[in-house]
């Protein structure tokens, strides 16, 4: 059986905990005949490349290597508004004419989107470079809510740790999911994780803004009780149609989508913080039911309560046992 060859590009200002995962994953050792034959390469006439962090790092091949690679990794790009080198790019595109597969980690989807390969394609980037990308790059079809993306001859993941999954999704594109996992529990990391990058977006509290401030904090206080839309525009003395108008000028958003937003952001903190049950989250949250409390973690945050707890839930102190 051929090994695939991996060639992991490095340049200055590399990402280097991108670089080392996927040399990880890629170059795991004692993994049977027909595993990947793994490179670093670089533009080897500069000499090493000094990483984002200052570690230098001299390549094993220079950039012929991806001439001949099957699958090229883009670890990340430090400077996001820099044009990346020339014969970088050059080489890219001809890896990619070739048939070559090309996978991007985190900000190297910037490199990777200065070769045009990505116009007109989805493309997956860290939550908070969705809007620098799709500036700078308005004819890729940005996704900032998933792990990574896999369009067939070219993939991207988010953030640094998605790279993690991507690397993994290609182990089990090219061996299958028993050797995914495999690889998985010797790394010591879920094989598949579940949800997309929503769940790791830093909550948020909407910002005070005219008269509706103190609903909107009144709101946050009560999230249990009935909120319909009649009964709030009651409350403010104003006609539904009115209400909703001057909810929207302030919030920026209809107050419906506004109160679901942030009956998950406390079901969120309930889940994080404590060890209420998944019932009383529900409620406390406003929810009424933990049918409809996952119905919304799995259209807003594409993962379930109990999925959620269990990666974000904290240390808390066990008083039974004076813990």
């Amino acid at each position: 059986m051929n090994s695939p060859k991996i060639a992991i590009l490095t340049y200055d200002g590399v990402n280097t905990f991108e670089l080392g995962m996927a040399m990880e994953v890629f170059g795991l050792p004692n993994m049977g005949p027909g595993w990947y034959e793994v490179v670093v390469c670089g533009d080897r006439r500069r000499g090493a490349t000094s990483s984002a962090c200052g570690i230098q790092i001299t390549a094993s091949r220079g950039l012929d290597a991806l001439d001949e690679a099957s699958t090229v990794i883009v670890p990340g790009w430090q400077d996001i508004d820099a044009l990346p080198p020339r014969i970088i790019l050059q080489r890219l595109r001809a890896a990619h004419a070739r048939g070559a597969r090309i996978a991007t980690i985190c900000a190297g989807v910037f490199v990777l989107a200065a070769t045009g390969l990505l116009s007109g394609r989805r493309a997956a980037v860290h939550w908070a470079q969705a809007e620098a990308l799709a500036r700078k790059y308005p004819d890729i079809r940005v996704d900032a809510s998933v792990l990574y993306v896999d369009d067939k001859d070219i993939l991207s993941s988010a953030g640094r740790a998605a790279g993690l999954d991507l690397c993994l999704h290609i182990v089990q594109r090219d061996f299958g999911a028993r050797v995914a996992n495999d690889v998985a529990r010797r790394l010591v990391i879920p094989a598949h994780r579940e949800g997309g990058q929503a769940q790791y977006i830093p909550r948020r509290l909407q910002p005070v803004r005219n008269a509706m401030g103190d609903l909107q904090a009144w709101i946050r206080q009560n999230l249990e009780e009935d909120l319909a839309i009649e009964k709030l525009a009651q409350r403010m003395r104003m006609s539904r149609r009115t209400f909703i108008r001057r909810f929207v000028e302030a919030a920026g958003i209809m107050p419906g989508e506004w109160i679901t937003q942030e009956r998950i952001t406390h079901a969120r903190m309930l889940l994080e913080d404590t060890r209420t049950s998944i019932e009383q989250v529900a409620a406390l949250s406003g929810f009424g039911s933990v049918d409809t409390l996952r119905h919304h973690f799995r259209s807003h945050l594409a993962t379930s309560p109990t999925r959620y707890r269990a990666c974000f839930q904290k240390a808390v102190p066990d008083r039974r046992r004076g813990r």
